[in-house]
């Protein structure tokens, strides 16, 4: 009886379990009902501004910072001792060769050669005196009229008065080139600085400067490039003359074009560079002596070289990347390789063909293999207000 009853529990407990199993099943299934699928979620296009790939001939060059040389600096000293009597310029004046710059006091200088003056005139007088003494013991007949000893004695006295002759004749010469000195003028041309005297002041001979004059038309630029670049200026210099851009650090975008004159004959020990100097005209006196400039060495023109503009390619660890607008208005994460700046644009050397559509804006918004839509720069430059995420791209 007891054994009876222990088996009509097991099976009650065994179908009581079952029961609350398939409640539990049922519960689940029902839940799962209840339940909404998600909606399918669509990215809409992100607003982008693209251009076309072009080709163009550009300049391969080298940027350096340089700076304005005067093509000529005389430095105006007096070669003769006395007082400044007279001023003929004002500082900063444009002289040209043989302006009268200075006037020092000439008369110790007048004194002076009218005395060599009268010195080579009585050593003249002295000469032709022993030239007739001379003479007439050269013309007397009978040998042994003169002794010897006065017949040489004749002629070395026509001798050593022909040596005065010259003596004072040099005196003369240099009391005239010491009177010249006291006018002094202009030995180029250009322009004059400061001048470091006044008139009554008195200045000794080539004792200190007493104004500066440089030549600024042509005008020199002066500048330096790393010895890793020397060898492709040197086999271009050899081709050709190259040319030189020459900018002002105020004045970027306005050149002026210039030519490779010079190159230093060593590389400058420590620094690694070697000097070079470009020539320029500069008749409206734009560059200035002293004055820092952006110079680019213009080596050669690359022919057909693709440009994009230079706010398209975008850096990412593995490199310089651009987005290429496809067909199906999806966009291609293209890796690039960059050239040199030219303006606004830069060259890619490899990456992108003539004619792909490049992205130049809204580049955060893309992603790759993602659809893009193409919006047009307003009159204003700028691109109009993306539409609403439902609007047909």
């Amino acid at each position: 009886m007891i054994s009876h009853i222990k088996r009509i529990r097991r099976t009650w407990h065994t179908a009581a379990g079952i029961e609350f199993a398939a409640v539990c099943v049922c519960a689940i299934l029902f839940a799962g009902c209840g339940k909404k699928e998600p909606a399918n979620f669509a990215r809409p296009p992100a607003p982008v501004t693209v251009t076309t790939a072009k080709s163009q001939d550009v300049p391969l060059y080298i940027d350096a910072v340089g700076k304005i040389v005067a093509r000529e600096v005389v430095s105006i000293q007096p070669q003769v001792s006395g007082r400044i009597t007279q001023i003929h310029f004002t500082d900063g004046a444009d002289v040209k060769v043989g302006d009268l710059l200075f006037t020092i006091d000439p008369r110790p200088y007048q004194a002076q050669l009218q005395q060599a003056e009268a010195n080579l005139a009585q050593a003249e007088a002295g000469l032709n005196l022993a030239k007739i003494t001379f003479a007439r013991v050269e013309s007397v007949s009978d040998p042994r009229a003169v002794s010897r000893q006065e017949h040489d004695t004749k002629k070395s006295a026509v001798e050593s008065a022909e040596a005065l002759v010259k003596q004072n004749r040099a005196a003369l010469e240099s009391a005239r080139i010491n009177l010249g000195y006291c006018t002094i003028r202009a030995p180029i041309n250009g322009r004059t600085g400061q001048r470091a005297v006044d008139a009554g002041n008195v200045v000794a001979a080539n004792s200190g400067s007493l104004v500066v004059i440089q030549r600024l038309d042509p005008i020199y630029a002066d500048f330096s490039v790393s010895e890793n670049e020397l060898t492709a200026v040197q086999r271009n210099m050899a081709q050709r003359s190259l040319r030189v851009e020459v900018r002002l650090p105020d004045e970027a975008a306005d050149a002026r074009d210039g030519k490779l004159t010079f190159l230093d004959n060593s590389i400058q020990e420590g620094a690694g560079t070697v000097k070079l100097r470009a020539t320029l005209a500069n008749g409206d006196r734009r560059f200035w002596p002293g004055r820092f400039a952006k110079i680019r060495l213009v080596l050669a023109t690359r022919r057909d070289a693709v440009l994009v503009p230079a706010e398209a390619p975008q850096l990412s660890a593995k490199g310089s990347f651009v987005f290429i607008v496809k067909n199906d208005s999806s966009a291609e994460l293209r890796p690039v390789k960059l050239g040199q700046r030219h303006g606004d644009a830069v060259v890619v050397d490899e990456g992108v063909k003539v004619g792909e559509q490049v992205v130049v804006k809204g580049q955060l918004g893309v992603t790759p293999g993602g659809k893009v839509r193409v919006t047009e720069p307003t009159a204003g430059g700028a691109a109009p207000p993306p539409t609403q995420a439902g609007d047909q791209p």
